[in-house]
């Protein structure tokens, strides 16, 4: 497969398209300070990270089918108030996590290089392979005016396809979806191995997105050895593609 033969460009959309680290991390604090009291003291960097590990477990128990999507959402509200002392019933924890919810989304934008690097890969077919529900993945779209650069109807999301990534039959349904076969089409991911390797194992040109350079000598050596190129911004993609 050359690059030069490709006729469809899909993207992960956390941490590849839409911040999402960044609108986590701005509305996990501005919730800690509004709640006051030992949690809005706490250090910052530790409960942010505290915080990223509790969805990392919980979200993939949920892709793994282990707890559906609310129960993730109710157990990481648990374990993150726990160590204060603070037990959660199922209706406190839902409560709990719709209004943080609410200081996730005031945070909610693309990535600065998103819009000029879909402009210069035009024409090529676009769209989304997303591990998550369609409707809330698709409120993050539409809250950024994503819409406006990949059609909604592009998105293809695990929690209908009932499959997640890396399966990869999900790169094959979206591949279907577009009108294109998976060796003519390119995936963009931030993850290794459920993005970028997936899909490369699945017959398309994987690409891993490595913003914050945190990919290890091991992992570049993994990737090289499976065909992935390593990119740090979408500005470099369509090189990339010739």
């Amino acid at each position: 497969m050359t690059r030069r033969g490709i006729r469809a460009v899909l993207f992960d959309l956390d941490d590849t398209l839409f911040a999402h680290r960044e609108s986590v991390e701005a509305g996990i604090h501005s919730y800690r300070a509004a709640l006051g009291g030992p949690l809005a003291q706490a250090e910052p960097a530790a409960e942010f990270a505290r915080w990223n590990a509790l969805e990392e477990e919980h979200y993939h128990r949920y892709l793994a089918g282990e707890v559906d999507f609310r129960e993730q959402r109710r157990a990481r509200a648990r374990g993150f108030v726990a160590p204060y002392g603070i037990e959660l019933d199922d209706e406190a924890a839902e409560a709990w996590f719709e209004t943080y919810l609410g200081y996730y989304e005031t945070s909610w934008r693309l990535h600065d290089d998103v819009a000029e690097c879909i402009a210069a890969i035009a024409p090529r077919a676009l769209g989304i392979i997303t591990n998550g529900e369609l409707a809330f993945q698709s409120s993050k779209v539409l809250g950024t005016g994503l819409e406006r650069l990949i059609p909604v109807e592009n998105i293809i999301a695990s929690g209908v396809v009932g499959v997640a990534k890396p399966d990869a039959r999900i790169f094959e349904v979206a591949a279907a979806h577009l009108g294109v076969p998976p060796e003519e089409c390119c995936y963009v991911g931030d993850r290794l191995h459920t993005d970028a390797i997936g899909a490369a194992r699945a017959g398309m040109l994987g690409v891993l997105i490595d913003r914050r350079g945190v990919a290890t000598r091991e992992q570049l050596a993994e990737a090289e050895a499976e065909g992935v190129p390593v990119i740090r911004t979408l500005a470099e993609l369509p090189a990339l593609l010739g």
